[in-house]
C-alpha cells in the first residue's frame, strides 16, 4: 500500500513538473509578445504581394530560427517561394459562326501569353445550361486540367459579365485553357481566335519549418495557420484604415510558432512535425494550395489547422471546436488525451458554413488526410457572432490572451498520441469524381 501511494505522489509531481514546462513556453504573455507584432500596424494588413506580408514572413521564420527548427525538404530557407500569374487581356480578336467575338461574348481562362484557334478539335465541349448554377459549374470547370470550349447559355448573361472579376485573378500557371462563350447555340463549327495577354508574374511565400522524427520520420504530422490579410481600405470614422487581422488569422499564426517552439524544446516526437504558416488564404487559398503539392498526401497522418482562436467559443473559456469532425476520429482521439482536463474540443456547430471547405485544411482533406481545422469563432449566419470579422476593428485588444494559450496547451496534449506514433487517426474519404 505504502510502494502504490509513493507511485502515485510521484506520478502527481511529474504531471506538476510537465504543467510547469509546458506553462513557461506557452503563456498569455509570450502569445501577446507574438500577436502585437504580428497585427501592429506597421504589417499594413499583411496583404499578399505587399511589403506588409513580407515583414511579417522575417518575423515568422526569426522565431524558427529562434526554435532551431529546420528546413523543410531541400529548402535552404524557411521562405516556400512560389510563383502566380495575374493575366491582364491586351487583345481579342476572331469570330465563332459569323459572331465577332468580344469581351461581353467570349473569355479565356488562361496563363499563356497568346493563343490562336483554328476550331476547337483538341476541346472538351461542355454546356452550361440556363437552369444550372452558373459560378459552381464555372469553378468546376476551371478547376480542370484540360482544355475545355464552353457554352454559356445567355440566360446567365448578367453573371457572364463578372467572369472576367474572378478570372483574371492571380492564378497558378497552367499549360491548359478553358473558353468560355456565351450564345444561344448548343453546337459550334467555325471557330477562329487570336488572343493575346500581358501576363505579370507575382510571387508568395509560405513560412516553413520542421522537427525531424526519430523512429517513423516518414510520417508527417502537420500544425498551420494562414498569416495573410486583407490589406487596406479608406480610413472609416476613427481614421482606422487598416485590416489588422489579430484574430483571423494572426492568432493561428501565433499558435503555429508557439507550438513549434513547444515541441522544439520537448525533443520527443516519434513523427516528423511541420509548422506551416500559409500565404494567399483570403484570396484563394494558393498558400495551402501549393503546399499540399509539395507532400505525398499518403505520408501525412494529420493536419491541425488553426483558425481564429482568440475570442471565446460559444461554450466559453477552455473549449474550441473542430471542423469536419465526423470525418476521421482525429476529433475523438483528441478529445480522450485531454480526459480530466478542464478543457473540450467539440464538434462544429456551424454545419451550414461549411467551414471544413473554407479553410487552408481543405486541399490535403480532399486528398485524404484527417485535415481538420480547430477555432472558436462565433460563426453563426444571421447575426455573424464575430463583430469584428474582416473588419478594421480586429485587433489585439479584442482578444483573450489568457484563453488563447490555453487552447494552444490543449492543440500540444492532445496531439502527444498522434505525434509519438501511438495513434493514427482514420483517413477522409476523398470527393467522389
Amino acid at each position: 500500500m505504502k510502494k502504490i501511494s509513493l507511485i502515485f505522489v510521484a506520478a502527481l509531481f511529474s504531471l506538476f513538473g510537465f504543467a510547469q514546462k509546458i506553462d513557461k513556453i506557452i503563456n498569455a504573455t509570450e502569445v501577446e509578445r507574438i500577436e502585437k507584432i504580428l497585427s501592429a500596424d506597421d504589417m499594413l494588413g499583411r496583404k499578399p504581394f505587399t511589403p506588409g506580408i513580407d515583414k511579417a514572413a522575417d518575423f515568422i521564420a526569426a522565431e524558427f530560427t529562434k526554435s532551431n527548427l529546420g528546413f523543410f525538404g531541400t529548402a535552404p530557407t524557411y521562405f516556400q517561394e512560389f510563383s502566380m500569374v495575374k493575366p491582364k487581356l491586351a487583345s481579342l480578336e476572331g469570330a465563332i459562326d459569323g459572331d465577332t467575338l468580344k469581351e461581353t461574348n467570349f473569355f479565356a481562362n488562361t496563363t499563356q501569353d497568346a493563343l490562336h484557334l483554328d476550331g476547337i478539335s483538341d476541346y472538351e465541349i461542355v454546356e452550361i445550361k440556363k437552369e444550372e448554377d452558373f459560378f459552381k459549374k464555372v469553378f468546376a470547370i476551371m478547376e480542370e486540367n484540360k482544355n475545355i470550349f464552353v457554352l454559356v447559355d445567355k440566360v446567365h448573361t448578367d453573371k457572364f459579365k463578372r467572369l472576367k472579376n474572378f478570372g483574371y485573378r492571380q492564378k497558378f500557371s497552367s499549360p491548359t485553357t478553358q473558353f468560355f462563350y456565351l450564345t444561344e447555340r448548343k453546337e459550334v463549327s467555325n471557330v477562329h481566335v487570336n488572343v493575346a495577354y500581358n501576363n505579370t508574374p507575382q510571387k508568395l511565400k509560405n513560412v516553413v519549418a520542421i522537427i525531424p522524427g526519430k523512429s517513423k520520420k516518414d510520417e508527417y504530422v502537420v500544425f498551420g495557420g494562414h498569416y495573410d490579410h486583407l490589406g487596406t481600405t479608406k480610413p472609416n470614422a476613427n481614421g482606422d484604415s487598416i485590416y489588422n487581422g489579430a484574430n483571423d488569422d494572426a492568432a493561428g499564426t501565433t499558435a503555429v510558432m508557439m507550438l513549434a517552439k513547444y515541441f522544439a524544446a520537448k525533443k520527443n516526437n516519434e513523427r516528423t512535425l511541420i509548422f506551416v504558416a500559409f500565404t494567399a488564404e483570403e484570396i484563394g487559398g494558393y498558400g495551402s494550395q501549393y503546399f499540399s503539392k509539395q507532400l505525398n498526401p499518403d505520408k501525412v497522418v494529420a493536419m491541425f489547422n488553426i483558425e481564429m482562436i482568440g475570442t471565446e467559443s460559444k461554450w466559453g473559456t477552455n473549449s474550441a471546436f473542430i471542423t469536419g469532425f465526423e470525418k476521421s476520429d482525429l476529433g475523438k482521439i483528441v478529445q480522450a488525451n485531454l480526459v480530466g482536463s478542464k478543457f473540450k474540443f467539440e464538434p462544429d456547430p456551424y454545419p451550414k458554413q461549411n467551414l471544413f471547405y473554407r479553410s487552408d485544411n481543405a486541399t490535403l482533406a480532399a486528398l485524404g488526410v484527417p485535415a481538420h481545422t480547430i477555432s472558436t469563432a462565433k460563426m453563426d449566419e444571421v447575426p455573424n457572432n464575430e463583430p469584428n470579422y474582416h473588419k478594421v476593428s480586429d485587433e489585439i485588444g479584442t482578444l483573450d490572451m489568457k484563453n488563447m494559450a490555453e487552447i494552444i496547451k490543449a492543440i500540444a496534449l492532445s496531439s502527444a498520441s498522434i505525434i509519438s506514433g501511438k495513434d493514427t487517426p482514420t483517413r477522409v474519404e476523398k470527393p467522389k469524381e
